[in-house]
């Protein structure tokens, strides 16, 4: 062998070395990391107590000691007894047969008929009529595996198995048990029953320390008292007796059913709570809301919605459209820009404001009456009736509707101006108005040129069927009148009359028929030798821009073009409303 060859054998041999000895040292680095992380164990040897008797078969079962007769394990924390059992010492394991009893620290203790102990992976299979239990706590099942070292148990087959905790129990085909956590997963045909509610779904997450449990997939809970819960996704509060529902689910009771996209209710509070698209049915009050956001307590019977609120009141005939609804059995309250609407048999009043009160009196009584008070930028319509005010005050009693500051009422061709106005309605009709401080009645004419008028204290009107048949003027009257020929229906001219009293009676074609006034002082115009500006009253108004058209047309926001100068009288005072503002919103109190 050459020189060259024998240096160059020894530099590889030298280098082979090196590479071992770096590996050993960076090894030696690791080794201390890799016992930080490993959990501490122990001995995990099986140690065999005591056995009445013990004997071999190496030639059946090598390695294997068979023992019977009170036969106690010992391993870790553990202590086993048994009737007989299979010890292999070698493979640290062994097979327990007849009243297996495993007792471990921490007051877990394991029953069955048979069970085999892999000392190794830690792990114990017990079979046949398994009772494992925690303090406060029992699992029974037909087979379950528990690992000693992660604190896990599985437990499957036969009838599935059956967990106790406290006053809730659980059963299902199998399920998963985290001893040290407390933390228990349930799968197919899964029943939890509390002391108020029965859970069906087929996967369900329970924290038997806390109490919570958390369902996924199609579930129905059912309460004692007849309620039926839907839900695929879900968490129970058993201490607090509290559901949060996520995803579309629903409420069904006698009282009420409930309908969101994310539900959250107690019935020991009797706080309910929806987002999302919810609807509340009141079985009991025949009502129906609906909103982005509601909250509901079914004890005190105080309910509010924020975010498009739709409130029905079938039983009072009654409905709320708005931004914002607050209510009880007995009142309820609308911000932006309500929508009231009331019902009747042939025709419905719509009323929009700033802000809605709705007053019921003698509740669940044949007396039963509603007032509703509107405030501000108010405008009503119903197909008879239209008006606008700075305030609305209708009661459902007499059927009345009383309005305030800078009141305008139109009936068909006919508009009224006054200091206030009272408007008393049969169901589908206007029956009565009166006109009280500044009245002023303009009518136009049928060539849409010309306008009947009428300014007094005080006026009243009343109607049959929707039509103007007699009106009554008390008090300074002064009236501007376009008398028709009867063969042409052609303007005869202008009557300008001053009196204290007048009545006029009309036909249902709006003829005039007769006339009675008090003393009159008046002069007849020709239609051509009318004086300039005596056609008009001097506080003539007509208001027509105004006037709602129909229901879709209460948003629109219009005030008063012109302002003319009135010689006004003493106003009759509104009545004095206590409107509590606005509570701040969910987001700000939050």
């Amino acid at each position: 062998m050459t020189f060259d060859r024998i240096i160059l054998r020894q530099t590889n041999r030298h280098g082979i070395i090196i590479r071992v000895v770096l590996c050993l040292f960076a090894l030696s680095l690791m080794l201390p990391v890799a016992a930080q992380q490993r959990k501490k164990k122990g001995d995990e040897k099986v140690y065999l107590d005591h056995a009445d008797e013990l004997r071999f078969d190496q030639f059946a079962m090598p390695g294997v000691q068979i023992v019977k007769g009170n036969v106690k394990f010992r391993y870790q924390d553990t202590q086993l007894t048994c009737d007989s059992a299979y010890f292999n010492q070698d493979q640290n394991t062994f097979r327990a047969f007849g009243h297996v009893r495993m007792k471990k620290s921490g007051g877990i203790t394991l029953t069955c008929n048979r069970a085999r102990y892999d000392g190794r992976m830690e792990l114990v299979q017990a079979r046949q009529n398994v009772v494992f239990t925690q303090p406060g706590r029992s699992l029974t099942c037909d087979s379950l595996d528990y690992n000693s070292g992660t604190e896990y148990a599985h437990y499957f087959g036969g009838s599935g198995g059956r967990l106790v905790s406290g006053q809730n129990s659980v059963v299902s085909k199998r399920g998963e048990y985290y001893v040290d956590r407390h933390e228990a997963n349930f799968y197919e045909d899964v029943v939890m029953k509390s002391p108020k509610y029965t859970i069906e779904t087929d996967n369900l997450y329970y924290n038997t320390e806390t109490e919570e449990a958390h369902i996924t997939g199609p579930s129905v809970i059912r309460g004692k008292n007849g309620e039926v819960v839907n839900t695929s996704d879900g968490y129970y509060y058993s201490k607090e007796d509290r559901m949060e529902l996520t995803g579309r689910s629903t409420i069904v009771s006698k009282e009420r059913d409930v309908e969101g996209d994310n539900l959250v209710y107690s019935s020991k509070s009797g706080e309910s709570e929806g987002h999302g698209n919810v609807k509340v049915v009141d079985k009991i009050n025949n009502r129906v809301v609906t909103g982005d956001y509601l909250r509901f307590n079914e004890k005190t019977n105080v309910g509010e919605g924020e975010g498009n609120v739709v409130y029905v009141d079938n039983k009072n005939k009654h409905s709320l459209t708005a931004g914002w609804v607050h209510y009880t059995d007995s009142v309820a309250v609308a911000y932006g820009e309500p929508l009231m609407k009331e019902f009747s048999e042939k025709d419905t009043l719509y009323a929009r404001s700033d802000t809605i009160r709705m007053h019921a009196y003698y509740l669940n009584t044949d007396s039963v009456y509603r007032k509703v008070y509107c405030y501000n930028n108010v405008r009503a319509y119903r197909k008879d009736l239209q008006a606008v005010c700075g305030l609305l005050v209708f009661n459902s009693q007499d059927s009345c509707m009383t309005m305030h500051r800078d009141p305008i009422v139109w009936s068909d061709e006919r508009q009224l101006l006054g200091d206030s106005i009272k408007a008393y309605m049969n169901d589908s009709t206007v029956r009565e108005a009166y006109v009280f401080g500044n009245a002023l009645s303009v009518e136009l004419t049928r060539d849409r040129q010309h306008y009947n008028q009428v300014a007094a204290k005080e006026m009243r009107a009343f109607f049959e069927d929707g039509k103007l048949r007699r009106n009554e003027a008390v008090g300074n009257v002064q009236s501007v009148f376009f008398p028709e020929e009867e063969r042409d229906s052609s303007f005869i001219g202008l009557n300008y009359m001053e009196t204290d009293t007048l009545r006029m009676y009309l036909s249902p074609e709006r003829k005039l028929e007769k006339i009675w006034v008090s003393k009159p002082e008046g002069t007849l115009y020709p239609m051509t030798q009318i004086p300039p500006g005596k056609d008009r009253l001097p506080n003539f108004a007509w208001y027509d821009y105004i006037r709602p058209l129909d229901k879709d047309d209460l948003l629109r926001r219009v005030g008063k073009e012109d302002k003319p100068v009135l010689q006004r009288r003493a106003v009759m005072l509104p009545p004095r409303q206590v409107v509590t503002a606005r509570p701040p919103t969910r987001a700000a109190s939050e």
